[in-house]
């Protein structure tokens, strides 16, 4: 895993994330993408099942860890989705060898008014 990629990883997952874990990780997995995807699964099934999602002390205080796990999906989904920016170590958009590409729009009339 070279710095770039070790870069793009600290920014998707947070500075207090362990560099040798990642590393492990991606020798094992071969992707950045592959890398990220897995450690938000396990921070999310890890807030799902060993602690409950809300806690509540009438009149004292109440937590509650749904919006983290939302936000967790959120991330998740734009991983997947390709949301985000590309991983260093996939290839980037318009790094095509030919240079030449096209591309379809379909044109649909608008209804009169």
């Amino acid at each position: 895993m070279d710095s770039a990629v070790q870069a793009w990883l600290i920014s998707q997952l947070g500075s207090s994330t362990d560099t040798a874990d990642l590393e492990q990780r991606y020798a094992r997995l071969g992707s950045a993408r592959a890398v990220a995807l897995e450690v938000l699964y396990e921070r999310k099934a890890a807030l799902i099942h060993d602690q409950p999602s809300t806690v509540t002390v009438t009149g004292v205080v109440g937590l509650s860890y749904t919006e983290n796990i939302k936000a967790i999906e959120r991330q998740i989904n734009a991983l997947e989705s390709g949301d985000v920016p590309v991983p260093p170590d996939e290839p980037q958009p318009g790094d095509d060898d030919t240079g030449i590409g096209f591309g379809i729009i379909r044109l649909i009339e608008r209804p009169r008014r």
